[in-house]
């Protein structure tokens, strides 16, 4: 699908980006999520996994000037629109894109530049299901952004753990019910485990986790408040307003 022919005004203005054209999967609240959820040091690098076209990576980047940002996404045109995002912003410089599946075999990932102990900070937000548990969408770029082949989970977050630093973070957004699945794929791997529910309303269910953890820690797990989207008006609550004009972390309140 053709992208917006103009760029519109993200988070609060602080960023324009060009994103696939309505009814595509585009950067919204999710992604402000995992954009705000670890407030990086200034000379970090920074590896966006699944970036389509760039929201999360280059919103940390305008917040951390001098942070290195990599954004990676498998689909060619996502990524060269990643790469136009960047540049508009004026973040070309801090900025690479690879163009790179997180699922391929490890020889090919490490020739397309996913090579270990790459970056400090990685933030992921990976496709929500996997085949024949859904409903794909009728829209092919949408379809591949919310589904996996079965077992893809586990293998992308391999492939996070293999590009970090000993000691390095992860920072990942998935659905509230596969809080399970994530675990059991961090386990052996990660340490230092901090889970956030995200609820739309302060009476409702989680819809989201937000999951923090350290590569090769032996830290226990961490439970940790919940964020509520929307107060009793359906109004965002003023922590989340903050979110989404870039001006507060998920740890601030």
């Amino acid at each position: 699908m053709a992208p917006d022919a103009e760029p519109k005004l993200w988070l609060g203005g602080a960023l324009r980006l060009f994103q696939p054209g309505r009814g595509a999967h585009r950067a919204g609240t999710d992604a402000v999520l995992l954009g705000s959820l670890l407030a990086p040091p200034d000379d970090a690098v920074i590896c966006d996994i699944g970036a389509s076209t760039g929201a999360v990576g280059l919103a940390v980047a305008r917040r951390a000037p001098g942070a290195r940002v990599i954004l990676v996404e498998r689909d060619p045109d996502l990524a060269a629109c990643a790469r136009r995002n960047a540049d508009l912003n004026g973040l070309g410089s801090r900025t690479l894109v690879l163009t790179a599946d997180v699922l391929a075999p490890g020889a090919a990932r490490r020739d397309a530049g996913l090579v270990p102990n790459l970056a400090d900070i990685v933030l992921t937000n990976p496709p929500f299901f996997e085949e024949r548990r859904y409903r794909a969408s009728p829209i092919a770029g949408k379809a591949r952004a919310h589904g996996f082949v079965e077992g893809g989970l586990e293998a992308w977050l391999r492939t996070c753990v293999d590009i970090l630093r000993p000691g390095g973070r992860i920072g990942l957004i998935h659905r509230a019910d596969a809080l399970p699945a994530c675990l059991d794929a961090l386990a052996g791997r990660f340490g230092g485990i901090s889970v956030r529910p995200v609820h739309a309303k302060a009476d409702a269910a989680a819809i989201r986790v937000l999951i923090t953890a350290v590569k090769g820690s032996r830290a226990p797990l961490n439970l940790l408040p919940a964020l509520v989207l929307h107060d009793a008006t359906g109004r965002f609550t003023p922590h989340v307003q903050a979110l989404n004009a870039g001006r507060a972390w998920i740890g601030e309140s």
